[in-house]
């Protein structure tokens, strides 16, 4: 099973438009710099921008946040499903409303990592609908 803090590499599919698949990795990276970029040392627990710009009061969340609805966009252009999308706009939706709350929130940030769980979506989704037109 993988961790959390980590995304496991695309498959490689013939179905999967190699252009899909890049602007996929490029998305990955960008969850991976947004939810688990630095290890904190001695604790061992990766944080990204997300959970150091949510630091910042008042706004620190809401600017986490672009990123996070860019993804989104993307996964819609791409072509995924609204019930993915949906579950996308949830993630980043938990992650914002909790992240706003003081201390509590901050620390659900560097645990959820919601935009690695929107970016495994967009790959499930993706790569199944690639796959099933072959």
């Amino acid at each position: 099973m993988a961790r959390a803090d980590t995304l496991p590499p695309m498959p490689e599919t013939d179905a999967m438009a190699p252009e899909r698949a890049r602007e996929l990795e490029r998305l990955a990276r960008l969850a991976h710099t947004l939810d688990a970029r630095w290890r904190i040392p001695v604790v061992g627990v990766r944080v990204g921008l997300d959970g150091l710009v949510g630091l910042i009061p008042g706004v620190g969340d809401t600017l986490a946040a672009l990123p996070s609805a860019y993804v989104i966009l993307r996964g819609w252009q791409l072509g995924a499903r609204r019930r993915v999308l949906a579950r996308m706009v949830g993630n980043t939706g938990i992650d914002y409303l909790i992240g706003t709350v003081p201390l509590v929130g901050d620390l659900f940030d560097i645990g959820f990592k919601g935009n690695l769980r929107n970016i495994r979506l967009l790959r499930d989704e993706l790569g199944a609908r690639a796959e099933a037109t072959d």
